[in-house]
């Protein structure tokens, strides 16, 4: 179960530094890109956030079961 944990803060942290790297680039070149790739970077931003979401859920269910179990 630590494990399993310990594999959640390595995604998290890879999640983490993946989104604040989408929503860097976006905020330095949302002017200068194509509108379509703009929106691709939107989209990805998004999607690593709900991941993100997902992923600090698991990881909060784990220690729980780890704490009452």
């Amino acid at each position: 179960m630590k494990e399993a944990i310990g594999w959640l803060k390595v995604a998290f942290g890879i999640a983490i530094a993946l989104d604040a790297s989408v929503v860097a680039w976006l905020a330095q070149n949302y002017a200068a890109a194509s509108p379509i790739v703009v929106f691709a970077a939107v989209i990805a931003a998004v999607v690593i956030a709900v991941g993100i979401i997902v992923i600090n859920r698991r990881a909060y269910g784990r220690i729980e079961e780890l704490e009452d179990g």
